[in-house]
């Protein structure tokens, strides 16, 4: 008896759909999608830094103290994400 004709084309599926997933895994991001994501975490940690520091300065009226100063943690946060995601990226 034959097999199934669906079962055999299942098969067939399945062993491509593997085989591409293998190559795609050995595939380096683009760099446009890496520079993207760099650049998103340096902006997004300076703004919850800033926005921290706006609540900060709202609750305790010490405008704009805790602005500045959560301001320039957001930024030392975002260049040490920066680099130590560089770092991992030439691993």
């Amino acid at each position: 008896m034959s097999k199934d004709p669906l079962k055999t084309r299942l098969e067939i599926a399945k062993n491509k759909v593997s085989k591409r997933n293998l190559f795609d895994k050995k595939n380096n991001p683009s760099p446009i999608g890496t520079a993207f994501k760099l650049s998103t975490e340096l902006v997004a940690a300076v703004a919850v830094g800033t926005i921290i520091g706006f609540i900060f300065d709202k609750t305790f009226g010490t405008k704009p103290w805790f602005i500045l100063i959560f301001f320039f943690v957001g930024v030392v946060a975002g260049i040490t994400n920066v680099i130590r995601s560089a770092k991992n990226m030439q691993k």
